[in-house]
């Protein structure tokens, strides 16, 4: 359930270079554009190939071509069953594709001097805190985006489901155990975001990030339907509205301030394809838009400079990803909301660039779509990366629902009386358990949220937030798939020591009994 909250970049990662062996790259084309609408028969057989293997409601899509949208246009209906195409100013949330827009607001405030990319993030923020004091120390400008801070995929991305704030998602990361060492493994998180966008806000003297963005890219580029709430694209007259993928069908998904709003930087934009469109002139301009310089291109360069390998052929820079095929190189990056994907790239060498926005969680439909219109433009071997794309999609949700089937000869769990009390954590704070008829609840002091237990196996129970009040919505967006198991730890004499919330494969959250 909370597990989908937090999956930004989805696993089409393992898509992206299927096209086989290295080959001479071509020449730069003499009329890109009309190479591009040479390609539309195809690229719309294509569209409708995916959106029928995926369920997916709405899909806008845009090509940037010498310099200007040669072609945009809107595919299915802008909400589940609906009847309304979604079109180029249709409003859809972005998700992670907002990072490179981070990016390129910290490599303006380093032009102006502010910071330098080597500078400690503990000088710039002093209440930054991991849990190695070393790598606290140690972490750099050019570290806090570059997916490479060793903590846990996602690391407590699913505490914004909870109710907790931002502040507590920031110092949330001091007790997070590191999965991996510093600087050597790609692993994804979106909380380094928030701590980047604060040092940019404070160094520029904003209130927040977004008025950073504002001012620095989105007013300058005309970036009109842009915006950064929950509340700005359900009112915006032209809107998207969410699904999630099952293999039965999309889910139609309520708009919530918790997800992605709450993680800022690290995914917060709604934009549209006409929007999205001028970013990517000005990264394709390496920086100019329109004769104006608006980012230094040695500033640019920093940020898509490789930091971490993701594998062989693919690595992550700063906000962006960075592909080598065998025809040329992909700057890109995808975004995954619960209920909208999208991929937003461009071909440095070949000025080209490539917009898809979607109205279903990011399954891999955005960027399988994306990669064969690079794959042809490059002239690389033909791929089918949708089919891969849709077994992934279903295998996991299968996996996923068998993971939480109870065995026919579990065994019952003990007296539930014995589990209620008070339990305290480091990460979420204090929380009391209570039986409630043949299973428990768990109360966050903190935030007021509640989670049910349901009896799996022992003193095993599955983990369920439960619909009510404000956290109804978050139900509805995520589905009821548990989030995890909780286990509860009997001393010797009997008596019950601890709770542990094994959230996922790589974290869990332990509560002292009081």
């Amino acid at each position: 359930m909370l597990r989908a909250l937090v999956k930004s970049l989805v696993t089409p990662l393992a898509l992206v270079l299927a096209s086989g062996a290295s080959a001479q790259a071509p020449a730069a084309d003499a009329d890109l554009a009309a190479k591009v609408l040479g390609l539309v028969p195809k690229l719309e057989q294509e569209v409708a190939r995916g959106m029928k293997m995926f369920d997916v409601p709405g899909v806008a899509v845009g090509i940037v071509a010498d310099d200007r949208l040669v072609y945009a246009k809107g595919f299915g209906a802008r909400v589940k069953d609906g009847s309304e195409p979604p079109d180029p100013a249709t409003v859809f949330q972005i998700g992670s594709t907002t990072k490179a827009f981070l990016a390129t607001t910290m490599a303006i405030t380093a032009e102006m001097g502010k910071f330098t990319w080597d500078q400690r993030i503990e000088t710039l923020a002093p209440d930054f805190r991991l849990q190695d004091p070393w790598v606290t120390r140690e972490m750099r400008m050019f570290d806090i985006i570059a997916q490479r801070s060793g903590l846990p995929p996602y690391a407590n991305d699913g505490l914004t489901a909870l109710g907790y704030d931002a502040d507590a998602l920031i110092g949330s990361l001091r007790g997070v155990t590191p999965a991996s060492s510093f600087r050597s493994t790609f692993t994804y998180t979106n909380i380094t975001h928030l701590v980047a966008g604060r040092i940019v806000a404070r160094l520029r003297g904003e209130p927040d990030w977004t008025a950073v963005v504002r001012k620095d890219i989105v007013a300058p580029l005309g970036m009109a339907d842009t915006s950064f709430t929950a509340e700005a694209i359900a009112s915006a007259p032209n809107h998207a509205i969410g699904s999630r993928y099952t293999p039965s069908g999309s889910v139609e998904v309520p708009f919530d301030p918790s997800f992605p709003y709450l993680l800022g930087p690290a995914g917060n934009m709604n934009s549209t394809v006409e929007d999205a469109a001028r970013w990517l002139r000005l990264q394709i301009g390496d920086g100019m838009f329109e004769g104006r310089r608006i980012v230094p291109a040695a500033q640019l360069a920093i940020t898509r400079t490789p930091r971490i390998g993701i594998n062989a052929t693919t690595a992550y820079a700063m906000g962006w990803v960075i592909s080598s095929t065998p025809n040329g190189r992909i700057v890109w990056h995808n975004g995954g909301t619960v209920g909208f994907g999208a991929h937003i790239g461009f071909l440095p060498d070949r000025g080209l660039g490539v917009i898809v926005l979607s109205n279903q969680d990011n399954q891999g439909f955005p960027d399988a779509l994306a990669m064969g219109i690079y794959d042809a433009v490059l002239g690389n071997p033909t791929v089918d990366h949708f089919a891969p794309a849709a077994v992934r999609a279903k295998a996991g949700y299968e996996d996923e629902a068998k993971t939480y089937q109870r065995r026919p000869d579990a065994a019952p769990p003990p007296p539930l009386a014995a589990f209620a009390g008070g339990y305290a954590s480091p990460i979420l704070g204090e929380a009391d358990v209570a039986v409630d008829g043949e299973s428990l609840v768990v109360t966050v002091a903190r935030t007021g949220a509640r989670l049910r237990l349901t009896p799996f196996d022992g003193p095993a129970f599955t983990v369920r937030l439960i619909a009510e009040g404000r956290f109804a919505p978050i139900v509805r967006m995520s589905g009821d798939t548990p989030t995890g198991f909780a286990q509860f730890e009997v001393g010797a004499a009997g008596t019950v020591a601890r709770l542990n919330w094994i959230y996922n494969e790589t974290q869990s959250y332990g509560f002292q009994r009081k």
